[in-house]
């Protein structure tokens, strides 16, 4: 009980980026005791700060762990996921980055045939195996929890060896000027590895982490095949996707 109500007050605040203490009193039906206490446990997770009369999402604070961010724009997320499904055609070998958004074009796979899916993502691999008909490759390694994934030596030598002919990535932040950005080594390295292994890259990414950068930059903007997104990106981002001739996908 008193877990789902701290993720569910975490994703609250990483959603809206502050929040008072009435405001979360308010929406989560608790008393201010309690909710002093719960911000004094999720400070400590390190992705909000408390400060005077409420709290803040702490900024390039590191990986949210995948139970937060899998309930955060879960709308948008499928709709992203419904898009970048149409850019697979069969016979394809498809990697399949981290995160919780690159996992649903999964479930808009069906009626394809002899597609092959590479993943190091431990809810990628489980979707995947829903459904008949997917040859599922795992890239292996160390598996980490706040990434959902695995990483490490052995995940770069499997992935090494392989061609790719389209990737679908996820991306903590994206800026024209740095690209697409995560917070984790390792975890950017596989990214990197995989945008050279690939034919085709396509970003796939809310509305949310536009102008935003974390500290690891794994793939510059203008290398990009497509961006699938949830809405329409602001003009200076259309005007530098229809330059470097980026197809762009919304609704």
């Amino acid at each position: 009980m008193k877990i789902s109500r701290l993720n569910s007050i975490e994703q609250y605040v990483i959603a809206k980026e502050t929040a008072s203490i009435d405001e979360l009193c308010e929406v989560f039906g608790v008393s201010k005791n309690t909710i002093r206490r719960d911000l004094n446990d999720l400070e400590a997770r390190g992705h909000i700060s408390k400060v005077y009369g409420g709290v803040t999402a702490t900024p390039n604070a590191g990986a949210v762990p995948m139970p937060v961010r899998s309930e955060l724009n879960s709308s948008d997320k499928a709709l992203i996921g419904r898009l970048a499904a149409e850019e697979i055609e069969d016979g394809d070998t498809v990697f399949i980055d981290s995160g919780s958004t690159t996992v649903q074009l999964l479930r808009y796979l069906s009626g394809h045939k002899n597609l092959t899916i590479i993943t190091h993502s431990l809810g990628a691999l489980a979707e995947a195996a829903k459904y008949e008909g997917l040859s599922v490759i795992s890239l292996g390694g160390v598996y980490n929890y706040t990434t959902d994934s695995f990483v490490g030596l052995s995940t770069f030598e499997s992935l090494s060896s392989m061609k790719l002919h389209k990737a679908f990535m996820g991306a903590t932040g994206v800026s024209i000027d740095s690209g697409m950005t995560n917070t984790t080594f390792l975890e950017g390295e596989i990214k990197r590895g995989v945008v050279q292994r690939a034919t085709q890259v396509f970003l796939m990414a809310d509305s949310s982490k536009l102008d935003r950068e974390a500290v690891i930059s794994f793939c510059k903007l203008e290398d990009i095949t497509g961006f699938i997104t949830d809405r329409r990106p602001p003009d200076r981002y259309m005007e530098f996707f229809d330059r470097e001739g980026i197809r762009v996908r919304f609704e």
